[in-house]
């Protein structure tokens, strides 16, 4: 009857003196070098359809050559060749990137007045860093009382909470000191 507190608590005992120094320690052991690989493949929207690939080689010394393809929008074959190493990422594109068009009347004048209205202001801003109470959107009546009624229904829920937590706690306890009296009787 007594044997399985008795186990526990010599149980307990042995753990307590036990060295766990080289857990807590951190290791310096350093990561195992890249190693070389290969991966390729082809894909498609549905069977017997390609129109992606990808294919990229790894000589184990921290650089990775790839070249990856696709068929964009516009139903052209689009191939990027990439070297990756320790200095960064360095794309190579087969086609140039497209000139960037220039802007019709309407969108300058749009710019123009964008970036006026823009300076303007941070001009503002910079002159007064500090926007006074005047200045600052204030609550409509009705979004005052919206906001109430929420914080009240938000109070009702919290204390629901609070009591259903109250309640779990107690069965728990009383969950725990039956299963301590069964243990005591056998």
């Amino acid at each position: 009857m007594m044997l399985y507190p008795t186990l526990l608590v010599l149980a307990s005992a042995a753990l307590a003196g036990c060295d766990v120094s080289h857990i807590l320690s951190t290791t310096t052991t350093e990561p195992p070098p890249p190693k070389p690989y290969v991966f390729s493949y082809t894909a498609g929207r549905y069977p017997g359809h390609a129109d992606r690939q990808h294919s990229e080689v790894s000589d184990g010394s921290g650089v990775v050559r790839g070249t990856f393809s696709y068929v964009d929008p516009r139903q052209k074959l689009r191939t990027v060749n990439y070297v990756a190493d320790k200095e960064g990422f360095h794309p190579q594109l087969s086609d140039p990137l497209p000139d960037h068009p220039t802007d019709s009347e309407a969108v300058a004048r749009a710019k123009d007045k964008h970036y006026a209205l823009y300076a303007k202001i941070a001009q503002e801003h910079f002159e007064h860093p500090h926007p006074d109470e005047s200045s600052v959107p204030q609550q409509s009546a009705a979004v005052a009382a919206a906001s109430a009624a929420h914080a009240q229904l938000f109070r009702v829920i919290a204390e629901q909470h609070a009591r259903i937590a109250a309640e779990r706690d107690a069965l728990q306890r009383e969950e725990e000191q039956r299963g301590y009296q069964e243990l005591q009787h056998e």
